[in-house]
């Protein structure tokens, strides 16, 4: 079976995609024993975009997205250990305990965050690529926004500015369809959601979401258009979440059919299905990943799970970057 991807990157993916999978599950379960509270979104489902999306880009690269944030993070970078803290409320957290599963955060990793405010960071992913047009760099902002977030005005005013001004941002509509829990289709005249790049005249493509290969590739060229200053690119890669929009979410508003039909084309079985066929790995290598990812998810919840909370002076720091703000009060 030939295939433009090498050996190490199918393994990458593979093993990348089986963490995130284990880990949401993992997450999952926590939420219903109340040991993660709150807010909580999995990505089960969409971990090619993830997969790919990291291979077509370099560290230096930034990425920015919504609340359903835990795999994007990991695959940046973050360990997994800080991000089970993060969820725990935990001091030893990405985001110090303070912003939990919707808020994850890291500089160090180039991951500027998830946010709660549907489309705030469209914005805030411009603003990303504005600075590093200014500051000189090849650096590309890879923002990412679901479905829902395709409705807000936001996304328009971001999307003019953007083609205005050429910045090196890909703007990656995670399409999986039902935003909180209403189709695209009761919500909108345009089904395919690329097509609203036209009215700006910014180049855009349909990608199929369940393949680390189509993300990989769609992604590349976008990235190299915008390290060419060829400004931003609207990509919608149409994926699925087998789960519900978060942890209170049944999922009534859809079939249990188009559930499996999905599952048929799980991006983590295409990958490892792509590896056998190929004889890239032997049974025990295989056994071997799955045992280290297992192992890595158990590790992470025992340090959640041993890790302090945060102290009473943490309540007000880092409300604002300056010590001194003159405008704090008692």
């Amino acid at each position: 079976m030939k295939t433009k991807f090498t050996k190490e990157t199918y393994l990458y993916w593979y093993e990348l995609m089986l963490l995130l999978r284990r880990f949401e599950e993992k997450t999952g379960q926590l939420y219903g024993m109340q040991k993660i509270r709150g807010f909580c979104h999995l990505y089960i489902g969409q971990e090619a975009i993830a997969a790919g999306a990291m291979t077509a880009t370099k560290p230096e690269d930034k990425f920015i997205t919504a609340y359903r944030d835990h795999a994007l993070a990991i695959a940046k970078g973050i360990s997994a250990k800080a991000c089970m803290a993060e969820m725990y409320g935990k001091a030893t957290g990405c985001s110090k305990g303070k912003g939990g599963s919707m808020h994850f955060f890291s500089k160090e990793h180039n991951f500027f965050g998830g946010h709660g405010i549907v489309g705030a960071q469209i914005g805030t992913g411009a603003g990303l690529a504005l600075a590093e047009q200014y500051q000189g760099t090849d650096n590309v902002v890879l923002c990412f926004f679901g479905d829902g977030a395709a409705r807000q005005g936001m996304l328009h005013e971001t999307f003019n500015m953007a083609m205005t001004w050429k910045l090196p941002v890909i703007f990656i509509c995670e399409n999986n369809m039902y935003a909180m829990g209403t189709s695209v289709e009761r919500t909108s005249n345009v089904l395919d959601i690329y097509k609203l790049a036209d009215a700006y005249e910014m180049p855009a493509d349909s990608i199929d979401g369940m393949s680390c290969e189509a993300v990989h590739e769609g992604v590349e060229r976008a990235v190299k258009r915008a390290r060419e200053n060829g400004g931003p690119t609207l990509l919608e890669i149409k994926t699925y979440r087998y789960r519900g929009h978060s942890m209170s979410d049944p999922a009534k508003y859809r079939t249990k059919e188009e559930l499996e039909e999905y599952k048929q084309k799980d991006p983590i079985n295409q990958v490892l299905s792509v590896i056998e066929k190929n004889k890239w790995a032997t049974e025990a290598e295989i056994e071997a990943i799955n045992d280290r990812v297992k192992a890595e998810v158990e590790e992470c919840v025992q340090f959640a799970e041993e890790s302090p909370w945060p102290s009473d002076d943490e309540l007000l720091k880092d409300v604002y970057v300056q010590q001194d703000y003159p405008f704090i009060v008692d």
